[in-house]
């Protein structure tokens, strides 16, 4: 298979090139940092950012695809699933 894209710089803007189911917890940190979350299952998710900083997000609809630089998804606070993490 052939890409054309080899060559080229990858940026947060552009698409994705892999991705892992995510399962919550509270000291494991992701395999990668990822640069987007997909919640298949609506409810609250709780992360800690590239920064540091743990932010929980109230309600989020199932389907989402959320563009968050996140270290760690939290299962203290974490209610959404289906979570995978793309980078």
């Amino acid at each position: 298979m052939t890409d054309p894209f080899l060559n080229t710089q990858p940026s947060l803007t552009g698409p994705a090139t892999g991705g892992f189911a995510v399962t919550p917890g509270d000291t494991a940190a992701l395999p990668v940092v990822c640069r987007a979350l997909y919640v298949g299952g609506g409810g609250h998710l709780a992360v800690r950012m590239l920064s540091g900083e743990v932010v929980t997000l109230a309600d989020v609809p199932a389907g989402s695809l959320l563009p968050l630089r996140v270290s760690h998804v939290l299962a203290t606070g974490t209610a959404a699933t289906g979570l995978v993490a793309f980078y």
